[in-house]
């Protein structure tokens, strides 16, 4: 599955801004999507994941309560909602997929997604 990531930019701190992971593949609802980020100098962490239909999520601590993940299968998209961002939430952000059909499940690590994106820039003024 081929995956591209957009919405990134430029955003004043408290200010709010989506992200969007589309993909080719039409059994996409068959995949888990996660998102992770990377900021300059820094290894790449977790940010989210959602499982095939949507019902379960997972977040990283530190976005706990300011960003939330969701996806339209109907559109073989998966979006991240992001509020309250902060300086520190500057990064490249990625989205990536892993096969997990029949199972409905998120993911934490990395090396667990074998598909990713090119990544979408945010940026957050203080």
């Amino acid at each position: 599955v081929q995956l591209q990531a957009s919405g990134g930019g430029l955003v004043q701190a408290g200010g709010s801004l989506r992200l969007s992971c589309a993909a080719s593949d039409r059994t996409f609802s068959r995949y888990t999507i996660g998102w992770f980020r990377q900021a300059p100098g820094k290894d790449r962490e977790f940010v989210a994941s959602i499982s095939r239909s949507g019902r379960t999520t997972v977040y990283a601590d530190s976005v706990k309560g300011r960003f939330t993940i969701s996806r339209d299968n109907a559109k073989n998209t998966v979006y991240l909602q992001l509020n309250s961002l902060k300086p520190e939430d500057t990064a490249l952000y990625y989205c990536a997929a892993v096969f997990t059909y029949p199972r409905e499940m998120t993911m934490r690590g990395l090396w667990e997604y074998n598909y990713w994106g090119q990544g979408t820039q945010l940026t957050v003024s203080s």
